[in-house]
């Protein structure tokens, strides 16, 4: 009876080397790609005025809030608790992915325009 555990396997999401290695700097540099696009796509919603006017504008102020977040992640995290820094740093970056479609939907649906 063989009583070593099994090998980790490694096609298993939470094993993957982002994130179970990773330094963090990778998703600081895809947030802030993430954050620069989104930014991209709400600023001119908002300079349009397309309505409701106000959700580009928060949407914008979250997502930069939720970046800013995920740098003092990055930063204020020890390697320690690697795993820990590296699961929040995801979770910031998904939530930058949904606060932003979720704006985008909103403007979308309620100026008319066709969601596709």
């Amino acid at each position: 009876m063989d009583d070593r555990p099994p090998p980790p396997d490694e096609t298993k999401v939470t094993e993957q080397p982002a994130l179970t290695f990773s330094t963090g700097l990778i998703w600081l540099v895809v947030g802030g790609l993430f954050t620069a696009i989104a930014i991209a796509v709400l600023i001119p919603q908002a300079i349009a005025g397309l309505p409701p006017r106000g959700v580009p504008i928060a949407a914008t102020i979250v997502d930069v809030v939720l970046y800013a977040g995920m740098v003092v992640v990055r930063f204020a995290v020890p390697v320690t608790r690697l795993r820990l820094r590296l699961g929040l740093l995801a979770i910031g970056m998904l939530a930058i992915a949904a606060v932003s479609l979720a704006a985008v939907l909103i403007v979308g649906l309620a100026s008319g325009t066709p969601v596709v």
